[in-house]
């Protein structure tokens, strides 16, 4: 039941928004930068983040915010960051992982990559439906978003239109959704994530999935179609 305390622990709506910002940077935030964001004060803050903490929701560590170091660099302040742990909640219980786990095992024993992949590209293709290829970058963000990808441009830049699309062309994603089964299956299962995206974002479209992992990141990356005469 550690699982659901944890989640419980979102429930405030204060400690939601400092969790949701947190895990939204992908790095070490500040108790400051956390309240400021959050709107609220800067000890009611701390006391919230220190809570998640606890839940096992955020990591803690310390470090100097100031860049500096030796004398006059100040004390490290303490930063927090979105555990590693992953945190689900079935009632009755349920056992997916196992399942999936099971059938990833066979299909790698078999060889079926390919028969996996192209079953993947069809069930993107399906859950795309009628809709034309994603049209760019920012709808493809928020198709991902979607499905939980929690995608973001490189660099953090804003999506904005299509002169924005050319200064920042990659889309990377701060979360797998398949993250448990591909860390012991990963070509198999980052095989299929990239064939079910290229089906989900249309392949023939302004935009293309690709591999490049990254460690920490999903193992596929989005970003615009270059033009047949580049």
């Amino acid at each position: 039941m550690k699982d659901i305390d944890a989640i419980a622990a979102l429930q405030d709506p204060v400690r939601r928004r400092l969790y949701e910002y947190v895990a939204a940077q992908g790095r070490e935030v500040g108790r400051n930068e956390a309240a400021e964001a959050a709107g609220v004060a800067r000890t009611l803050a701390a006391h919230h983040l220190d809570k998640l903490v606890q839940a096992g929701l955020l990591e803690s560590g310390s470090r100097r915010l100031t860049g500096r170091s030796g004398p006059g660099a100040g004390r490290p302040a303490k930063v927090y960051t979105r555990a590693r742990a992953e945190r689900s909640v079935s009632l009755p219980a349920r056992d997916y992982r196992t399942a999936a786990e099971l059938l990833a095992e066979a299909a790698e024993e078999a060889g079926l990559d390919a028969v996996l992949c192209a079953s993947a590209r069809r069930r993107g293709e399906a859950l795309r439906g009628s809709a034309a290829p994603c049209g760019g970058l920012a709808e493809a963000m928020e198709v991902l978003a979607a499905r939980g990808y929690e995608p973001h441009l490189e660099g953090g830049e804003g999506v904005q239109g299509a002169e924005g699309e050319a200064a920042a062309r990659v889309v990377r994603m701060r979360n797998c959704p398949f993250h448990a089964v591909a860390e012991r299956f990963p070509p198999l299962v980052c095989g299929m994530n990239l064939a079910l995206l290229e089906g989900l974002l249309g392949a023939d479209g302004p935009v293309r999935a690709r591999m490049d992992a990254r460690p920490g990141e999903c193992c596929v990356v989005v970003e615009a179609s270059k033009n047949k005469n580049d």
